[in-house]
């Protein structure tokens, strides 16, 4: 996949919800048409890459740290996330990843839903992330 550079213009959106499943590792088996809409990308674009293609610069590491620590012990995690569309542009989701469990209480896959996020939600989480961007970058 080729390195997509990010633009300061937000894409909103509003309607159905993003729905994408991945497996263990993070790399998409299921992308619904809202997802590639949204994202700017095709499904065969999608499917088999890591999740994080659409990963914004601006997201601290530590972010998807507790996103990953949470889910893989078969938590539910739900956060705010700025993501990159294939055109460099931005938006911004309301994320829930839910580990999906066999019959055995194995976690299989990952579920993510995601919406739309308001103005006030992005505001503090843009608060947020700029302390902990500065945290990351001083140490």
């Amino acid at each position: 996949m080729q390195v997509v550079e990010p633009i300061d213009e937000e894409f909103k959106f509003e309607g159905r919800a993003i729905v994408s499943e991945t497996d263990l590792n993070g790399i998409i088996t299921f992308a619904n048409r809202k997802f590639c809409e949204i994202s700017g990308y095709t499904k065969e674009e999608l499917i088999g890459q890591p999740h994080n293609i659409i990963r914004h610069p601006d997201m601290p590491k530590k972010a998807f740290e507790t996103m990953w620590n949470t889910i893989k012990q078969g938590n539910v995690w739900s956060g705010l996330v700025k993501n990159l569309r294939k055109d460099g542009r931005y938006y911004w989701v309301e994320t829930t990843i839910t580990p999906i469990q066999d019959e055995t209480g194995a976690i299989t896959k990952y579920a993510a839903a995601r919406k739309g996020a308001s103005e006030t939600a992005i505001e503090e989480a843009e608060a947020l992330y700029e302390r902990l961007r500065s945290e990351e970058a001083e140490s």
